[in-house]
């Protein structure tokens, strides 16, 4: 293959590569970039022409990417990282006049704790400034956090979010992270329940056992810790997310391990009471995490900064 010369070369293409792999639909990194899906499709052309591969492959729901388009996402992704934060250099962020928004990854619990403290910071220091917060949680039950969150750190360095929150003690040498704030996880029940009257580790192990899993996987941290005692509980029933367990357990018997800031600022509105967990377990660092290419563009430097210095109630 002939070798690129690079003063011929359109770097708005990069721009499209990345924005339809990320989308995996030609329609919807149209509308990412403000133009019409036929001058995406055109551009693909072209990159195909240049890069001598089809890249993306059509399917009845948007297109795949090829063996190929894998290989060039990362290294496009660090490129235009670079560039962006040296453009960005240019012209310095000024949160009071900015607009933009910004994409937060965090597990629904933690997006509880923070969203209202972090929307009222921007609205006030940042009003042109627009917040996305996705869903994150493991893809399995699995006990080893380092391992059951990596998912979302990819998640990062795609640039599915500028800044994840995750209960991370330590990141990779390529991330930045900082505490925003610790927590630990109380058994959450609604008001009333007869657990509150005798919390001991043998009636936790008698309750229906409600737990939140994204796969459906009825093994978390507290199995682990109950085999370790030679103990187990019943998981009656499991749910995606933190917000359906409150709404749940308000209304039955069912008992959950859950982050006791989460329960505490939602038990008045659900009708809820805690006790501790009869087990014991170090609490949780919630991290602020971004890539620390990321950190070049000063919106995502201001961002992090910002996020970490949010006051949260105890």
């Amino acid at each position: 293959m002939n070798p690129v010369q690079l003063d011929r070369v359109d770097l708005n293409l990069l721009v499209l590569f990345e924005a339809v792999y990320e989308t995996r639909h030609v329609g919807r990194a149209a509308q990412r970039l403000n133009l019409t899906a036929s001058a995406v499709s055109h551009g693909l052309r072209r990159l195909r022409e240049m890069l001598g591969d089809p890249l993306f492959l059509r399917t009845p729901k948007g297109v795949a990417a090829t063996a190929r388009a894998d290989e060039l996402a990362v290294p496009i992704t660090d490129v235009l990282a670079r560039l962006r934060g040296v453009l960005a250099s240019v012209e310095p962020f000024d949160p009071a006049t900015a607009s933009r928004r910004f994409v937060i990854g965090a597990p629904d619990g933690a997006i509880a704790v923070l969203v209202l403290p972090l929307l009222t910071a921007t609205r006030r220091d940042a009003p042109g400034i627009d917040l996305s917060l996705m869903q994150v949680l493991p893809p399995s039950g699995s006990v080893d956090l380092e391992a059951a969150w990596t998912p979302m750190l990819i998640g990062l360095e795609s640039r599915s979010f500028d800044l994840a929150l995750l209960p991370l003690a330590k990141v990779p040498a390529r991330f930045a992270a900082r505490t925003i704030y610790e927590d630990e996880f109380v058994v959450a029940m609604r008001k009333g329940h007869p657990f509150a009257r005798a919390a001991t580790l043998e009636a936790f192990c008698a309750m229906d056992h409600l737990l939140v899993s994204q796969t459906g996987d009825a093994h978390g941290f507290v199995d682990a810790l109950l085999a370790q005692k030679g103990l187990a509980r019943r998981v009656v029933l499991t749910v995606p997310n933190f917000m359906m367990a409150l709404a749940l357990i308000a209304e039955s018997d069912l008992i959950a391990a859950l982050p006791r800031r989460l329960v505490a600022s939602q038990s008045k509105r659900f009708g809820l009471s805690s006790a501790p967990l009869p087990l014991k377990r170090a609490p949780d660092a919630i991290r602020a995490v971004v890539t620390k290419a990321g950190l070049q563009d000063p919106g995502v430097a201001w961002l992090f900064e910002r996020i970490t210095r949010l006051r949260i109630s105890r």
